[in-house]
């Protein structure tokens, strides 16, 4: 009986491993990683690693075991609620003893395109009667911060006019998923995961025009030409349009946070984006 991560190796999955380790022993963790060379530091540190990709089922059934607990980490391809639907099956014949899904915040109440296939996948673990935990992940300060050197050169552009966006750094996200993994109490449980403080791309470009010392101010565009910036930065149009739908969230205000889920898990206050924005120029 493991604590089986999928998409180990992705920039969650990476961190998620990394809090596991420092509360419970690596031979309780599982690892499940397209590839072995990307997975060869988590091997070296004691976690078993099963080669297995979201799109091979056969492979997946032998990565999970009864009374495992997984964690399904959500896929990025097009095709990935499918994918879900597949790993939910694989666990439900494999009798796991509960299943964790990183979903979006607001579950059911998530009326936007990116957030479609978290709400079909929820409802297809529901349907399963799986033991299950929801961990509604709110949006990354690395959405923002891993961009920085283009909104030095370019400014911050989006779509989103003053909604406030109640951001967390992925690393919080990934403790809160591991004190949910290795914890008691958490069955049946839904967790809406946003930051302490909630802010707007306008305060956002003023703080790292504080930081940085160079002169970077918030561009609010119309949906359309949001789309247009984002296909010219080399963004498929359908990824652009999805872009573009969640500034539209943003604007209505769907992704401000819904309570102090996060912190009551991880016993600390969330990352502030001035410590994200901090980080990211150090590095």
């Amino acid at each position: 009986m493991s604590i089986v991560v999928t998409a180990a190796t992705g920039h969650l999955g990476n961190l998620v491993i990394d809090e596991l380790l420092q509360r419970v022993p690596a031979d309780q963790v599982v690892a499940v990683a397209r590839n072995a060379e990307k997975a060869a530091p988590i091997a070296d540190r004691g976690v078993e690693v099963r080669i297995a990709d979201y799109n091979d089922p056969a492979a997946l059934a032998k990565a999970i075991g009864a009374g495992d607990t997984l964690l399904l980490i959500s896929g990025l391809e097009p095709n990935r609620l499918d994918q879900h639907k597949s790993i939910i099956a694989i666990a439900k014949d494999a009798g796991v003893a509960r299943i964790a899904y990183t979903s979006a915040l607001g579950g059911p109440e998530a009326d936007f395109d990116l957030a479609a296939d978290h709400r079909a996948t929820e409802q297809a673990i529901l349907d399963s009667g799986l033991p299950y935990t929801f961990l509604r992940n709110g949006w990354y300060n690395e959405v923002y911060t891993d961009q920085i050197p283009v909104q030095l050169a370019n400014g911050v552009v989006g779509s989103a006019g003053d909604g406030r966006i109640g951001s967390a750094a992925r690393r919080d996200y990934a403790a809160a998923a591991a004190v949910v993994l290795t914890g008691d109490g958490h069955e049946k449980k839904a967790y809406e995961l946003n930051g302490d403080v909630a802010w707007t791309l306008t305060e956002y470009a003023a703080e790292l025009a504080k930081q940085s010392g160079q002169d970077v101010a918030y561009s609010n565009l119309s949906a359309d030409d949001h789309a247009q910036v984002l296909v010219g930065a080399g963004l498929p149009e359908p990824v652009a349009q999805l872009f573009v739908g969640v500034d539209a969230a943003i604007e209505r205000g769907l992704l401000a946070g819904r309570g102090s889920d996060l912190t009551r898990l991880i016993g600390r206050p969330t990352t502030p984006i001035a410590d994200s924005i901090a980080a990211a120029l150090r590095s």
